[in-house]
């Protein structure tokens, strides 16, 4: 009798019932993964994935290939995963634009965040910082608000294009202050930076990723940290809180995601793997040192984040007015 409920037990198992079983990514990954890059070579969208790349290649046994898709804030790479297999294999390195902003700011959007991703790991975050050419008369956020109140219309204000974060940083200024400023859109954050690095465009409100060796060399004056906590990299620069505007908040985070149907078990051995690689005492470093904050959470905890800057984005793009047709 013994023996009969051993076979019957045995035939009512995962295995043979064809139904995967908690082992279901012991299989994975069974080819090499792709991680999708929505953004050209050398942005910071990038250097994180070709950081974790090489560790999460010798975690998982598999080569990783880092894919570059840039275009439409984003848009074309979304797609990209959005309509790939469900197995793990491919990948989005995806920002807070994609995830947050894009399904309010366009009017028709190209994916639904909720319905086509599912959340791996938040990798790294870093606010943004509101910088201004050396030649603007003005050291502090109250001095740059009078100023741009004198003279409407005067400050200009480069972003690295329409629905980006430092566009929406922007208008989120404009907004709360009252000011009058003339939005300057770029392809990018570094074409945007060096026109105001050369003084063609009064200001920007960029990740401070992507500034910080430029504020600390001198090219570019710091004005107020978009965020609640100071900089770890630029401490003596106030936040927006210090600086009279607490609803001044902007900045970026950099977080993984799969498409929305992935098993549960391979999401999971996809965040082991990835937290061990940002986690790396040089891989940590050397984002810390490009003004990003390594954060490498759980699954459940990036998709908590995801929902609520959703929800506050939704209401900012709303007030600001800010969509972009396509």
């Amino acid at each position: 009798m013994k023996r009969i409920t051993l076979i019957f037990a045995a035939l009512l198992s995962p295995v043979y019932l064809g139904v995967p079983g908690p082992a279901a990514a012991a299989g994975f990954p069974e080819t090499a993964i792709t991680i999708v890059v929505p953004y050209p070579p050398g942005s910071t969208a990038d250097t994180i994935p070709r950081l974790v790349g090489p560790l999460m290649s010798k975690s998982l046994g598999v080569p990783v290939i880092i894919e570059n898709r840039g275009g439409a804030n984003g848009s074309i790479g979304a797609v990209r995963v959005a309509s790939a297999p469900a197995d793990g294999h491919t990948i989005l390195l995806a920002t807070f634009g994609m995830l947050a902003v894009n399904q309010w700011i366009y009017e028709k959007p190209a994916y639904n965040p909720e319905k086509d991703f599912t959340p791996i790991t938040n990798g790294a975050s870093t606010p943004n910082i509101l910088v201004v050419n050396p030649s603007i008369k003005a050291s502090s956020l109250k001095e740059l608000v009078a100023l741009a109140k004198a003279e409407p219309g005067k400050l200009t204000f480069a972003s690295a294009g329409n629905g980006s974060t430092s566009h929406l940083c922007g208008e989120t200024l404009k907004m709360l202050e009252g000011i009058d400023s003339v939005h300057v859109p770029y392809q990018g954050a570094a074409p945007a930076l060096q026109a105001v690095i050369g003084g063609q465009v009064s200001m920007m409100c960029d990740n401070l990723s992507n500034v910080v060796q430029q504020v600390q060399s001198g090219a570019l004056r710091p004005i107020v940290v978009t965020a609640a906590e100071p900089s770890k990299q630029l401490p003596d620069v106030p936040t927006s809180p210090q600086a009279g505007s607490p609803d001044l908040l902007a900045g970026n985070w950099y977080g993984f995601v799969a498409p929305s149907a992935t098993p549960k078990d391979v999401i999971e051995r996809l965040n082991e793997s990835i937290v061990e690689a940002l986690r790396d005492p040089t891989v940590s470093a050397r984002l810390e040192s490009l003004g990003l904050t390594v954060i490498a959470d759980k699954a459940d905890a990036f998709g908590a984040l995801i929902a609520k800057d959703s929800a506050r984005m939704e209401s900012i793009v709303k007030r600001t007015t800010a969509k972009i047709s396509n």
